[in-house]
């Protein structure tokens, strides 16, 4: 209803969201339905509960395609996070999923998270299978640059958990959105794809408030809840861009290559990405795992 309400071009969705919505009655059937699936397809009691799941996230995305002219993300179960082939065989099986209900890869996002491992998935994804990509969980530049170096088609870094984790760590409790320690981590991330032309793109996701997003008009695409495009709908101010290209290409950001290594110490040297990918991660795990349960 949301969606029907807003018009947006796309939407995402992730474990903690799915888990909320199964849990409502309105979306009763479509539980009903992937239990019904995950017991035809038989086989141990793990993996007809693993194959109920995988159902219910591509029925839900089937729901939301016909509702959007865009393209719906679904996350791989971010237990999978540390494991290349594992989220590469886990995402070309939703693709196949949405394949029987009638939905082409072009309509679909898959979510990775942006751990070495899930940046180096979507490589492949990308390369071998057309399977266009969303990298989530993303909080540092190294994250980023390794992204862009790996073409995937779309990265989702984090504003508002960025701002959390100063908040709760640092003497600072409120910033102007200008100042704002995730929408500047935005702001560089979009400015050195566009110096160096990257063709990813930068969707900036995870908004506390209005300010957050007004602040990064211009970005090439941002995921806002509906509680925050209600008050935006309330406004009645004509925004001017504050990133652009030209900017972009006027920006003294030196280019980087990162292998392995390099990444890994880069990331590591980042005490609040750190912190807010191994944290996301077992949010979303532990999300996948109630879920599951609801599902037995």
């Amino acid at each position: 209803s949301a969606i029907d309400e807003y018009k947006p071009l796309d939407a995402t969705t992730n474990p903690s969201l799915i888990l909320a919505a199964a849990q409502m009655p309105a979306y009763q059937k479509l539980v009903d339905d992937a239990v019904a699936y995950g017991k035809k397809l038989g086989g141990s009691e793990e993996e007809q509960i693993k194959n109920a799941s995988d159902k219910l996230f591509v029925l839900f995305g089937a729901e939301i395609l016909k509702r959007i002219p865009g393209r719906v993300s679904t996350e791989v179960d971010a237990r999978l996070s540390f494991d290349k082939e594992g989220m590469i065989q886990r995402a070309r099986r939703l693709i196949d999923l949405y394949k029987e209900v009638g939905v082409g890869k072009d309509r679909i996002l898959i979510k990775l998270s942006s751990t070495w491992e899930g940046i180096q998935a979507g490589r492949v994804l990308e390369a071998e299978y057309g399977i266009h990509c969303n990298m989530t969980l993303l909080f540092s530049f190294a994250q980023a640059v390794a992204c862009a170096e790996a073409g995937v088609t779309l990265i989702s870094p984090f504003v508002g958990r960025i701002l959390d984790w100063y908040v709760a760590n640092g003497d600072k409790k409120t910033y102007e959105p200008s100042e704002d320690p995730g929408v500047k981590s935005v702001t560089k991330i979009y400015n050195y794809y566009k110096k160096f032309g990257y063709k990813t793109i930068v969707m900036g996701a995870s908004f506390r408030n209005t300010g957050q997003i007004k602040a990064l008009t211009g970005c090439d695409y941002l995921t806002i809840s509906p509680k925050l495009l209600a008050e935006l709908s309330k406004e009645h101010v004509k925004l001017t861009p504050t990133l652009s290209v030209k900017e972009a290409q006027a920006c003294d950001l030196e280019k980087i290559h990162l292998d392995e290594k390099a990444f890994r110490w880069h990331h590591n040297e980042d005490q609040m990405a750190v912190e807010k990918l191994s944290d996301g991660i077992r949010r979303f795990a532990a999300d996948a795992v109630k879920l599951e349960r609801m599902l037995k």
